[in-house]
C-alpha cells in the first residue's frame, strides 16, 4: 500500500471516528432534551389542572351565593325615622326577593326600593298604600285610594306632593309611603314619584330581624 493511501485510509478512520462521537453527543444530548420536554410537559399539565380544579371551585362558590342571596334573601338596614314606630333608624331587615317573583306588592305591604333605581344609595323602606290600577289622591292631610280613606295613614300628611291633584296608577307602578310621614321622603316627592316594578328600583318585601341598633 502506497503512502497516499494509508494517509486518505487514515483520514478516513480518523473523521470516522470524529464524526460517531459527535453523532453519538448530539443523540444523548436529544434524548436528555425529549426527557427533560415530557417532564416540564407532566408538571405543567398538572399545573393547568390545579388552576382550573381552583377556578372551578370559586365559580361555584360565587354560583351557591348568588342562588341563596336569591332565593333565601339579603339583609339591609333601615335608615331614619320614616317608617317609625313600626321600624327604627338601623334596624335589620330581611330582604326576600325571591316571593315577589310569584306575587305582586300589596296594600299594606313593607317594601324595600333604591328610588329611580339609583344603586349608589340606600334601601328606602316604605309602605305600599296604593297598587297599579288605584286612584291616589291627597286631600286636606287625608290620602284617598279610589275614592276611599286609606287604613295604612294614621297621621296627617302635612305634604300632598304629587297627589295633590288626584292620578291613577301605572301598570307596575306603586305608591309608598313611610309610616312616619312628617319625616319621610317617599312617592309623595317628584324626585321618587310611583315606585316601578319593572326596573331595577323594583319593590322587595322584607322581614324584621332585630330591634334597633
Amino acid at each position: 500500500m502506497s503512502m497516499r493511501t494509508k494517509g486518505q485510509l487514515h483520514l478516513l478512520l480518523s473523521f470516522s471516528v470524529k464524526d460517531a462521537v459527535r453523532l453519538a453527543g448530539c443523540a444523548v444530548a436529544r434524548n436528555k432534551g425529549l426527557s427533560f420536554y415530557r417532564r416540564k410537559k407532566k408538571i405543567s399539565s398538572a399545573q393547568v389542572r390545579d388552576v382550573f380544579s381552583w377556578i372551578f371551585g370559586i365559580v361555584t362558590a360565587i354560583f351557591i351565593a348568588v342562588v341563596l342571596n336569591f332565593f333565601l334573601g339579603t339583609i339591609t338596614g333601615v335608615v331614619g325615622v320614616s317608617m317609625e314606630p313600626t321600624l327604627y333608624n338601623g334596624q335589620k331587615v330581611f330582604v326576600n326577593s325571591f316571593l315577589y317573583l310569584i306575587s305582586s306588592p300589596k296594600r299594606g305591604d313593607v317594601v324595600v326600593f333604591l328610588p329611580n333605581g339609583n344603586e349608589n344609595t340606600h334601601y328606602y323602606v316604605k309602605r305600599v298604600v296604593a297598587v297599579p290600577g288605584d286612584s291616589v289622591w291627597i286631600q286636606k292631610g287625608i290620602l284617598y285610594v279610589n275614592g276611599e280613606e286609606s287604613p295604612w295613614v294614621t297621621e296627617k300628611l302635612l305634604e300632598a306632593g304629587i297627589a295633590a291633584n288626584e292620578f291613577t296608577l301605572g301598570n307596575g307602578e306603586y305608591f309608598c309611603l313611610g309610616d312616619n310621614p312628617g319625616n319621610s321622603e317617599d312617592s309623595r316627592s317628584a324626585n321618587i314619584g310611583p315606585v316601578k316594578e319593572a326596573s331595577s328600583e323594583a319593590p322587595a318585601p322584607i322581614r324584621r330581624l332585630s330591634s334597633s341598633t
